[in-house]
């Protein structure tokens, strides 16, 4: 694979969100970067973002979870600071193994896990291969269902043949990395952001690394074989879902919780697939009432 540019963290990293929280760590062979926060005696939160973010995405959320818990999240590899994987691919089960490294590495065993898109399907896998033992799963908007019809013919195949080409992913960027043309990618999923949201959007999509990762990330990755170990998911999930979501079909979500018997739904008003960027507050206690039910917070009263 041939080398492509990646983001600087003395350059573009300097006014990063939470970058106090910030700390660099080597697994799997690879340099992640991670952020950490709360109380370390508080029962531990992983929160995995998705295809094309990166750990800016919980900018808000992290600080409102974190007098209740010891909370981690990271960039995927590949993605904002992280480095690609150094061995194997970016495949489901391969990036599951990869981050379960990391979260040894930090001598971390999430108690409950929250993920965003394609990160709701990553920590999935790593409970069904075994890899951590949460007791309690909160899925955003979830992208845990293959495309169908002509885009799952199409869209595996077109996503290898961009990863494999070094010049896609600076076309991609240099295509995409105005303003305008972030708002319109934003805006298509449904969600709107503030425009300290779009600027940190704009920085990432305008890193040919990045981009590359991403590409790669979404080549590699096969949710059929995650789909059919559903049913065999014992840990309750969560299934919150944004109305307005235009990247993942809200459907998706009610045929999950129809094949996971410890599933619930939860809907976000007014909200599309960013949901946890756009209500952070709603999404913390959405993510808090679960860990009550659960056993790892005090329930609310009432």
């Amino acid at each position: 694979m041939s080398a492509v540019g990646r983001l600087d963290w003395a350059r573009d990293g300097a006014d990063w969100p939470n970058r106090e929280a910030s700390l660099f760590v080597r697994a799997a062979g690879a340099l992640w970067h991670v952020q950490r926060m709360g109380a370390p005696e508080a029962p531990t939160l992983l929160l995995a973002h998705g295809t094309a973010a990166s750990s800016h995405s919980w900018r808000d959320l992290m600080p409102l979870l974190a007098d209740d818990f010891d909370v981690i999240a990271c960039d995927l590899p590949g993605h904002g600071f992280s480095e690609p994987m150094a061995r194997g691919r970016p495949s489901l089960p391969g990036m599951a193994r990869a981050l379960a490294d990391l979260l040894a590495a930090l001598d971390a065993r999430p108690a409950l896990v929250v993920g965003h898109s394609a990160g709701a399907a990553l920590t999935i896998r790593m409970v069904l291969d075994r890899r951590i033992a949460p007791a309690g799963i909160v899925a955003i908007n979830g992208a845990l269902m293959p495309f169908g019809g002509v885009a799952g013919r199409v869209f595996s195949p077109l996503a290898k043949l961009m990863a494999l080409n070094p010049l896609v992913p600076r076309f991609v960027s240099a295509s995409a990395a105005d303003r305008a043309g972030v708002e319109r990618l934003i805006r298509n999923t449904g969600s709107t952001l503030d425009a300290r949201g779009v600027e940190l959007y704009r920085r990432l999509v305008a890193d040919p690394g990045h981009v590359h990762g991403a590409l790669a990330m979404m080549a590699h990755w096969d949710l059929d074989a995650l789909v059919a170990d559903l049913p065999g998911l014992a840990t309750p999930l969560l299934l919150v879902v944004g109305d307005r979501d235009e990247a993942v079909a809200p459907e998706d979500a009610r045929r999950v919780r129809r094949l996971v018997r410890h599933a619930t739904l939860a809907t976000m008003k007014g909200v599309g697939h960013l949901a946890h960027e756009e209500r952070p507050a709603e999404t913390a206690a959405l993510i808090r009432a679960l860990a009550g039910e659960i056993g790892l917070l005090d329930a609310p009263p009432g």
